[in-house]
């Protein structure tokens, strides 16, 4: 059995909430910055042009690379052999998220209640996911989740007897209603199965997938290469100017489900799609 005191897990967080608000992950960055390679429109390209000047400044001056920090998501997979020492996980983990939005600078968004919309000041708490998995480690992964993608979330219970082909329609659709709200190019999280909970929480997990790599059974990743096909026909273009590159990738992740039902979420993130993550 291996003793880890979540101290380090706090250290981690702060880390890697400041990492992932001021630097893109490689894919992501090439994608964008490739994007003025494959935009056909002349405004759409001068907007990637923005959007690589805009990562530039950001490297250059040490700031976020988007005003929208974000609500602090962090997925934890914490190995079964590991043995948890001192703070409570989540207190460690909030204490992270505390300490990397306020000595990183970023933008507190967090109100402590939905309806009194009171600010808690320090970004907490955090939306937190933990696994318990085979071995001796602990991964962390923080992603910062800004809500002009995060509002354009769509979720549909679909009858098993839905094709793929109906899936494929609710996607593009919820992205053609999304227009430039999510700060397009963007990538597009989907999850089919599990419920009603379960389909959001995939969704949001295939926003932190590598953008190269497609799903390994060939029927879903048909089903991304298709997706990413209709959306970007739908002629939203970057920030919403009109193009040919709405979004940068599609990622899919399922899960076994129900014989009644067929539950599908669809969650977006923006062209910076941030996570940062870390084994301990």
């Amino acid at each position: 059995m291996r003793e880890l005191n979540t101290s380090v897990i706090t250290q981690t967080v702060k880390e890697l909430c400041i990492k992932a608000n001021k630097t893109l992950p490689c894919d992501m960055e090439r994608l964008v910055r490739e994007g003025e390679k494959r935009e056909q429109s002349p405004l759409g390209k001068s907007v990637f042009q923005d959007l690589c000047a805009n990562l530039d400044a950001a490297g250059e001056l040490n700031v976020p690379i988007c005003q929208d920090t974000g609500m602090a998501v962090v997925f934890l997979e914490v190995g079964q052999e590991v043995l948890l020492t001192g703070a409570p996980l989540e207190d460690a983990v909030n204490k992270g998220v505390r300490q990397g939005y306020l000595e990183g600078l970023l933008r507190l968004s967090i109100v402590g209640d939905p309806l009194r919309r009171v600010n808690t000041g320090d970004n907490t708490p955090a939306v937190i996911h933990t696994r318990i998995v085979p071995g001796d480690q602990v991964s962390v992964t923080v992603a910062p989740k800004g809500f002009g993608s995060e509002n354009m979330s769509a979720l549909k219970m679909f009858t098993p007897a839905a094709k793929k082909e109906d899936i494929i329609g609710f996607v593009t659709d919820s992205v053609s209603r999304a227009g430039s709200n999510p700060c397009p190019p963007i990538v597009v999280g989907v999850g089919i199965g599990g419920d009603f909970e379960l389909c959001a929480y995939l969704a949001k997990k295939a926003l932190c997938r590598d953008t190269t790599l497609r799903h390994p059974d060939p029927l879903y990743r048909e089903m991304e290469e298709e997706m990413l096909r209709q959306i970007n026909a739908l002629g939203i273009g970057p920030q919403g100017f009109g193009g040919t590159v709405t979004a940068l990738a599609v990622n899919i992740e399922t899960f076994a489900t129900h014989i009644a039902g067929l539950p599908v979420a669809v969650n977006i993130g923006c062209h910076v799609t941030r996570h940062a993550a870390k084994v301990l």
